[in-house]
């Protein structure tokens, strides 16, 4: 199985990111965490992009607030998936940081998801080795499901309780 790449532009992201760590425990899929700054360490980011692919990645997660350029950085050196985690910062609760990490210009895409959702972010990245994985398709499948029965008993208890 190929493993996921979670990188954060500073160690202050590890908060939001540990939530992406439980759902790769949970998928059971191999993960590496690492600190790389677009700004302050851009060769052995670029180096990392670079051989992501060829080290057993299939997608990487980037995790970053204010200016937010770390998954743009790691995009622009790697056609494996890039999903960007904008993280929300003492400055403008995070707009910055979603704004420049979903504003990609044509040709280098990163998927964004919302701020400080690392949770999602790690589940996209979870489909996307699922596409060539039937059992962790079916886990994902399993999940839904679950999900689902779980909202469907709290309607019949909502329901039985409050409707006339």
């Amino acid at each position: 199985m190929k493993k996921i790449a979670v990188i954060m532009g500073s160690d202050s992201d590890l908060p939001v990111v540990e939530k992406a760590f439980g759902v790769f425990r949970e998928y059971g899929v191999p993960f590496e965490a690492h600190v790389f700054s677009a700004h302050r360490t851009p060769e052995e980011a670029r180096a990392f992009a670079l051989s992501a692919a060829e080290n057993g990645f299939g997608a990487i997660i980037c995790a970053a607030g204010k200016a937010a350029h770390l998954a743009g950085a790691f995009a622009a050196n790697t056609v494996l998936p890039v999903i960007g985690i904008p993280v929300k910062s003492s400055t403008l609760d995070g707009l910055d940081a979603l704004l420049s990490t979903v504003q990609m210009p044509s040709g280098i895409p990163v998927a964004t998801v919302a701020i400080d959702g690392a949770a999602n972010a790690a589940l996209l990245a979870v489909e996307i080795l699922a596409v060539g994985d039937a059992g962790l398709r079916e886990k994902l499948l399993e999940s839904r499901k679950a999900a689902a029965e779980k909202v469907l008993a709290k309607n019949a208890e909502i329901s039985a309780k409050f409707s006339l």
